[in-house]
C-alpha cells in the first residue's frame, strides 16, 4: 500500500520559456513535517502553488495520496491552505471564518458547530469564537487562519510562510505551537520557508531549493552537519567557506591545503577528491585552546590574530585572520568566568577533523 501523502515526479514549470522549477522528484510520506527551504526565487513557492492546483507543470505528474492531481482543481485536492497575510473575512466572527469552508462545501450545521470548535480547541483559542479578526493579535489572526485550514480534515495542509509578519518573540513562540499542532493532528504539513530557523526548529525532513532544482534533503541535523554543496554549508546556519588548493588522500582522512597560503587542514574522508574545491567549518566546531598536549588531541591546530569581536549576549562571535586572506568566525559561549580574547591578540584555534566538510562546488 502508497503510503505517500504528495508525490512529484520530474516536475518542471516554466514562465514564458524561462525554467523556475527544474524537474524534481519528492516524495512525502503521511504524517510528516516537510520544510521547503530557499532564497528568494529559488522555485519553492511555485512547487507549492503546483501542489495546491493554482498553476499547473509543465512537465511531469504531482499525485496526492497516490492519485494523479493533472487537470484535477484546488477545490477537489482535500488540501488545507494556511497564508502569510491570513486572508480572513474582518466582517466574520472568528467561528463564522473558520466554518467557512464547511459551509462552501455544504457540510450540515451540526457537523460545523462540531468541526469548528474542534478547529479552536487545536490552536488553542476556545471561547474566542465570538471574536471579530480586529479584535485579536497578529499570533492569534495567524492560528484562526490555521484553525479555518484544518477544520475540514484535509489530508495536506501547505503554508506558505506563514509566520514572516509576525515579531521574532511571537514567531518563535508560534513554532513551538505549530509543532505541537502537526503532533496532535498527525496530519502531513508542507511548509514553505526562506528562514532557516524555522525549518530547524519544526521539520521532520528540509528540502532545499536552489534555481529551480533541489540541491540536497534530508533530516535537519544532516544538512547542518553534512551539507553537500557550498550553496547549502552557507545557506544553512553560519559557516567558513574556504578555498581549497589540493587534495591529498591519506588513510582514513583527507588532508586539505586551503588556498591563498592558509594551513595544512585534516578532514574527513571523501569519496571523489579530485572534485574538492572548498571546505566548510561551523563556527561553534572550532576551539579556542589553552593547554591543551599539542599531540594527544588529534585536533588541527591554526594559529591567528583577533581581528574582531561581536556579543551576541549568549555567545561572542570572534573573526580571526588565519592567513592574508583566510577569515574565520569562531563562536564561543559568554560565561562570568571567562572573558574573550582582546583584538589584536594571537590565539591557537583547535578544529576536529571530523567538524571539516570537504565540498564539491
Amino acid at each position: 500500500m502508497n503510503n505517500l501523502d504528495i508525490e512529484l515526479v520530474s516536475v518542471s514549470k516554466s514562465f514564458a520559456n524561462m525554467p523556475v522549477v527544474k524537474d524534481i522528484n519528492l516524495a512525502i510520506p503521511q504524517g510528516e513535517f516537510v520544510s521547503i527551504l530557499g532564497p528568494s526565487g529559488c522555485g519553492k513557492t511555485t512547487t507549492l502553488n503546483m501542489i495546491a492546483g493554482f498553476s499547473a507543470p509543465t512537465r511531469g505528474e504531482i499525485r496526492i495520496r497516490g492519485k494523479s492531481q493533472i487537470r484535477v482543481p484546488p477545490e477537489r485536492r482535500n488540501i488545507g491552505l494556511v497564508f502569510q497575510n491570513y486572508a480572513l473575512f474582518p466582517h466574520m466572527t472568528v467561528a463564522e471564518n473558520v466554518a467557512f469552508g464547511l459551509k462552501m462545501k455544504g457540510t450540515a450545521r451540526e457537523e460545523i458547530t462540531t468541526a469548528v470548535a474542534g478547529a479552536l480547541r487545536s490552536v488553542h483559542l476556545e471561547g474566542f469564537g465570538g471574536r471579530y479578526p480586529r479584535e485579536l493579535s497578529g499570533g492569534q489572526q495567524q492560528r484562526v487562519a490555521l484553525a479555518r485550514a484544518i477544520a475540514p480534515r484535509p489530508s495536506v495542509l501547505l503554508l506558505d510562510e506563514p509566520l514572516s509578519n509576525l515579531d521574532l518573540k511571537l514567531r518563535e513562540a508560534m513554532r513551538v505551537e505549530l509543532k505541537e499542532i502537526h503532533e496532535q493532528l498527525g496530519m502531513t504539513f508542507v511548509y514553505v520557508t526562506h528562514d532557516q530557523e524555522e525549518a530547524m526548529a519544526m521539520s521532520d525532513r528540509i528540502v532545499v531549493m536552489w534555481q529551480g532544482v533541489v540541491a540536497q534533503e534530508g533530516k535537519p541535523a544532516t544538512i547542518y552537519r553534512d551539507p553537500s554543496t557550498r550553496f547549502v554549508a552557507d545557506f544553512i546556519g553560519k559557516s567558513n567557506i574556504l578555498p581549497v588548493a589540493g587534495v591529498t588522500q591519506c588513510s582514513g582522512f583527507v588532508e586539505l591545503a586551503i588556498d591563498d597560503g592558509g594551513p595544512v587542514l585534516k578532514a574527513r574522508s571523501c569519496e571523489r577528491t579530485g572534485d574538492v574545491r572548498y571546505c566548510s567549518i561551523r563556527p561553534e566546531s572550532i576551539s579556542i585552546l589553552e593547554g591543551i598536549s599539542p599531540v594527544a588531541d588529534g585536533l588541527n591546530r591554526v594559529h591567528g590574530v583577533v581581528r574582531r569581536i561581536v556579543n551576541l549576549g549568549g555567545s561572542y562571535e570572534i573573526l580571526v585572520e588565519a592567513g592574508e586572506n583566510i577569515r574565520l568566525a569562531v563562536l564561543v559561549r559568554s560565561s562570568r568566568s571567562g572573558a574573550p580574547p582582546e583584538i589584536g591578540q594571537s590565539i591557537l584555534l583547535g578544529i576536529d577533523p571530523g567538524d571539516i566538510q570537504p565540498l564539491a562546488d
